[in-house]
């Protein structure tokens, strides 16, 4: 390890090794408080099912959690792009695809690492580990050991057995195949296809392709040393020999002329301006190395203007992702119980990606990425926040696996399959992370009000290094030199103000006396504050446009913070500052308001508390329905407080306001269907996810007790109804809270 880490490697290995090392752990599923409960978890009453499945072995999938259960197993040999770095070196990574499972498609994810490159060995072990698992996914294993590790295990294992790197890649790009060939009026019948690369990605790639329609003698797999044709002999395998075809054509750039689509699973700079120049009229080119691919979108258009292009890459129209395919393939196969993912369920994943994508946007989606998309060019194939991956993936492969005659448990009512399958995620969970594209397509000018704390330099760092726009720093000289401490090659790039030095002070002065020369200050308070608070500072340069949005908090308590930036920054005309905290969970998100403003809101206040934090849920794709909360449900019992919520719900009648409400209501009666039933008067069609608290007291305690006892993620506060996009966040803010409040503030959501 070098001493001195790139910022972006500190950055990951803080997230990595912060709190509880690793990325994942093991929660109970069932209640273990009381003795009764652990009888009946362990001893004796664990014997029952344990008799259950050695009588019918299916029963495992009722009484375990097998059903629902993914194994990730590598031996390291071929880590993401660095190589064959061991077993040891591959668990970050596998960690990681196990929290991928879990997060897209609700499945249940342990890795495993087997320390052994020899090949019987690997199969071996895995072969034994059927008992425990619903299916295994293997991954980063080197080709072509690969192949004979998977075939043999899908032929001896009665689950699905899947090599990710193989199969994962071919599913999406061949959905991208399909809907290009649509644009350009191809049948995949008459292409010529060209792929460059043979290990197991490119190999599984041209087997789909072929599998879809494009016929093998117009498909031509190229290597480091040129052609695969048939009588070469040098650096072949069966794998290769078995997509050999008779050709004259020796190297990448004979093979390309002329040819309709070119996927390149290869190196950079592989196909040149001029091979593109050769191919056929609006030539379709997947460039799929990582990190960089074999030509560039701008240099492949300026070559052919008409191309269609896909890449790996985040950053470019059209990336071929795994994470569109394989957590939605195991659900649908775990959820009839297939014994193997065969050729017919990745078809039908490939086939129902694409028509997803020509399918019409729905507006929350586009909402919740800021832009529209539209099928064409730039846009063949899902995006990967796309909620509608969960319900129309798993169903189409569920299909093909009854239809192909491998599933135990078929599904015998399709429509609510995928009635369930919408409700097993949190939609919040994907319009968070499509936040942060929406901040890279308009970047704003954030302001880092604490630049010389750690956490705020490493969270500024990370803001930049993301492309979610230039961060703007506040702070003493030594902030650039602190920079540099924490790996930074380019510390002056950092824009930074100092007060101290700064040209704008004698305005800032003449700005904020002008404010509170009538309320109690001298000139020599108001330079005081200016010369030596941050905040007042931050502010000032915020009004003054010197950025678009101000992030602080974690020096000083929240409501010290807000009278200090108050002093500069005034309320949003005709409305009062409030709080929101969010509470994500796993099928779930709560907002909950205000927490961290009003000591007693007014009866006007708490339905405008509702009306804007209502919007917030819906900028967060979150069809709102609102319950104001009480410790009396509907009267019962009565109170002196109830009249101030009862107002808050006419104040909203009158207003007619387009989302659900209700109140006043007790939290268990707003959240739990089981005690909802008890109200059938009640105007909410389903569990509340916007939380009306009734007073500050009682909605800061929630919030806190929730954030240390809960167990979900808490995101906030997020401060709304200023006159300037102010956040403020809590003292214990770690770098990746303060980029989640700078994004969402920088992408319209909070403020």
């Amino acid at each position: 390890m070098t001493e001195r880490l790139e910022t972006a490697d500190r950055e990951a290995l803080l997230f990595h090794s912060t709190g509880r090392p690793g990325k994942i752990e093991i929660v109970a599923s069932k209640p273990m408080a009381t003795q009764r409960d652990l009888a009946l978890a362990y001893s004796p009453g664990v014997a029952v099912p344990v008799k259950a499945i050695a009588a019918d072995p299916s029963t495992a999938y009722d009484y375990t959690a097998k059903g629902n259960l993914v194994a990730v197993i590598s031996n390291g040999t071929a880590i993401l792009g660095l190589g064959n770095l061991g077993a040891l070196a591959s668990k970050p990574v596998m960690e990681g695809k196990a929290v991928l499972f879990k997060r897209f498609a609700d499945i249940d994810s342990i890795d495993l690492e087997l320390a052994t490159e020899d090949v019987d060995r690997f199969i071996a072990a895995v072969e034994l580990m059927e008992p425990s698992f619903g299916g295994i996914n293997l991954e980063d294993i080197k080709a072509p050991e690969c192949f004979v590790i998977e075939q043999t295990l899908r032929e001896r294992m009665n689950i699905p057995v899947f090599h990710d790197d193989q199969h994962g890649t071919a599913i999406i790009s061949a959905a991208g195949l399909l809907n290009a060939a649509h644009l350009t009026g191809r049948d995949l019948a008459d292409i010529k296809m060209v792929v460059n690369g043979a290990g197991a990605a490119s190999i599984s790639c041209t087997e789909l392709a072929k599998a879809l329609g494009v016929r093998p003698d117009n498909v031509i797999l190229c290597d480091s040393k040129g052609v695969i044709y048939k009588g070469r002999e040098q650096g072949m395998n069966q794998w290769k020999s078995a997509h050999a075809v008779e050709t004259s054509a020796r190297t990448l750039a004979e093979a390309i002329a002329g040819a309709d689509v070119f996927f390149g699973l290869s190196v950079a700079g592989a196909l040149t301006p001029e091979m593109v120049r050769s191919m056929a009229p609006r030539p379709i080119i997947f460039a799929m190395a990582n990190p960089d691919p074999e030509i560039t979108p701008a240099d492949a258009l300026a070559a052919a203007p008409d191309a269609i292009i896909a890449t790996g890459r985040s950053d470019y129209p059209n990336q071929v992702n795994n994470v569109l395919g394989f957590p939605f393939i195991f659900r649908g196969a775990l959820d009839v119980r297939a014994t193997t993912i065969n050729e017919e369920m990745k078809v039908a994943a490939a086939r129902a990606l694409a028509a997803l994508a020509r399918s019409q946007v729905p507006e929350e989606v586009a909402v919740a990425y800021g832009r529209q998309h539209s099928f064409g060019a730039d846009y063949i194939i899902p995006t990967p926040f796309d909620p509608r991956l969960m319900e129309v993936v798993p169903a189409a492969v569920a299909q093909a696996a009854m239809d192909s005659g491998v599933a135990r448990k078929p599904i015998h009512d399709m429509g609510a399959y995928r009635e369930r399958l919408k409700a097993r995620l949190n939609p919040v969970t994907a319009v968070l992370t499509s936040v942060y594209e929406q901040a890279r397509a308009a970047p704003k000018r954030v302001l880092f009000a604490e630049a010389e704390e750690e956490v705020v330099l490493r969270a500024a760092i990370a803001f930049k290094e993301g492309g979610y726009g230039v961060p703007v720093l506040v702070g003493r000289d030594d902030v650039h030199e602190r920079l540099a401490k924490l790996g930074v090659a380019d510390p002056d790039s950092f824009e930074l103000h100092n007060s101290r030095i700064s040209p704008l002070v004698p305005d800032m002065v003449e700005r904020l006396y002008a404010r509170l020369q009538r309320q109690g200050f001298m000139r020599r308070d108001v330079e005081r504050m200016v010369n030596r608070d941050r905040n007042i500072f931050g502010a000032l340069l915020l009004e003054m446009g010197e950025a678009d949005v101000m992030i602080t908090g974690v020096t000083r308590h929240f409501r010290q913070t807000l009278n200090e930036v108050g002093r500069v920054i005034a309320p949003a005309p005709g409305h009062t500052p409030f709080g929101i905290h969010l509470a994500v969970g796993r099928n779930h998100s709560v907002f909950m308001a205000d927490t961290t403003v009003i000591e007693r809101p007014s009866p006007a206040q708490l339905a405008d508390i509702a009306e804007q934090t209502a919007a917030v849920a819906r900028r967060m794709g979150q069809e709102p329905r609102v319950a104001f909360l009480s410790y009396s449900n509907f009267g019962n019992p009565p109170g002196e407080w109830l009249d101030h919520i009862r107002a808050a719900v006419a104040t909203l009648d009158a207003r007619g306001v387009d989302f659900e409400y209700e109140g006043e209501m007790a939290p268990d009666v707003a959240l739990n269907p089981a005690m909802t039933k008890h109200y059938p008067f009640s105007r909410l069609s389903g569990p509340a996810n916007v939380l009306v608290m009734p007073g500050l007291q009682s909605g800061n305690l929630s919030v806190k007790l929730l954030k240390e006892l809960g167990g979900e993620t808490v995101i906030g506060p997020m401060l709304v109804n200023m006159s300037h996009p102010v956040q403020i966040a809590s003292m214990t803010s770690t770098a990746s809270d303060l980029v989640t409040l700078a994004v969402l503030a920088a992408a319209g959501i909070a403020g």
